[in-house]
């Protein structure tokens, strides 16, 4: 069919996931094909040491034979889910993630991830902001975004877990965004949350973990500084990572300018994670990640 017919069609983005065999890519482009979908982008992975495969296609309708609506697309496509063992999704490209943000006192992040969205330059629906503070509150009711204050009251983080548990599940978000937030996450919640969580942190770590890294960092004459993205799990900031970045410092900076360099790229890797998973570009595969850019 001609690429012009599918200009103008609804685009959709098909994920999935298996044990890796043959014949997974030509079953799912000629399904496509069987039902007039023309392949605006298609992506795969084969991890031979672990033997996943990793699929992420862009299609929109190019004739008469393409379904209707997303539900007879995810109906017809189902055999092949179920003869493959596929874990599987379709979903409109138009469709936009939701997201709750968490936060504590640092605005970077979070001011980053508003502007962004805010602009339009973030694919994501931003359905709330919580917080152990009320610091950020006029930040996030400026940019028309609930704020939802949950102090730890007495020291009941399973409490106010719980109550940042609801306000997620309330809001239908699909993806917690840990901004900054500096407070760990129990291992009920992170579980309950496995690959819907993202965190940022400072790539010192492990070296300078604790209070006052870039300090410590800066004391130790360090030559790069960095940032990393990664979901969240049970274990203290050693989720499947989804990006990092670094900058190159030198004996003529401060500790003041490590603490700017160092916001400006959480900010940035934080961003690209999120625009990365809110556009299905993301894939758990045990202790890492799949990223199709």
């Amino acid at each position: 069919m001609p690429v012009s017919d599918a200009a103008g069609s609804p685009a959709y983005v098909l994920t999935l996931s298996c044990a890796d065999r043959v014949g997974i890519v030509a079953a799912v482009s000629g399904h496509l094909a069987r039902i007039d979908g023309f392949i605006l982008d298609s992506q795969q992975y084969a991890d031979l040491e672990a033997g996943r495969f990793f699929m992420r296609v862009e299609f929109a309708g190019a004739g008469p034979a393409f379904p209707i609506d997303l539900d007879a697309l995810t109906r017809g496509f189902a055999e092949i889910g179920e003869n493959f063992a596929l874990d599987w999704s379709i979903v409109p490209f138009a469709e936009r993630m939701r997201v709750l943000i968490a936060v504590s006192k640092g605005s970077h992040c979070l001011n980053d991830l508003l502007h962004r969205w805010k602009t339009g330059d973030l694919p994501v629906e931003i359905v709330g902001v919580v917080s152990n503070h009320q610091s950020l509150r006029a930040l996030t009711e400026w940019h028309g975004v609930p704020f939802h204050y949950l102090p730890i009251v007495d020291g009941d983080r399973l409490g106010q877990e719980a109550a940042m548990l609801r306000v997620f599940e309330q809001s239908d978000a699909q993806l917690l965004v840990l901004a900054r937030y500096m407070q760990v996450l129990g291992s009920d919640l992170s579980l309950r949350l496995a690959g819907r969580c993202i965190n940022i942190h400072h790539s010192f770590l492990p070296s300078f973990k604790g209070a006052r890294p870039y300090a410590r960092a800066h004391d130790r004459g360090v030559k790069l500084i960095g940032a990393t993205a990664h979901y969240v799990t049970g274990d203290l900031d050693e989720g499947p990572i989804i990006e990092q970045a670094v900058e190159r410092v030198d004996h003529r900076n401060t500790e003041a300018d490590l603490i700017r360099i160092g916001r400006d790229v959480e900010a940035q890797v934080l961003a690209r994670a999120v625009r990365w998973a809110a556009e299905r570009r993301v894939f758990l595969n045990g202790h890492r990640t799949v990223v199709f850019r």
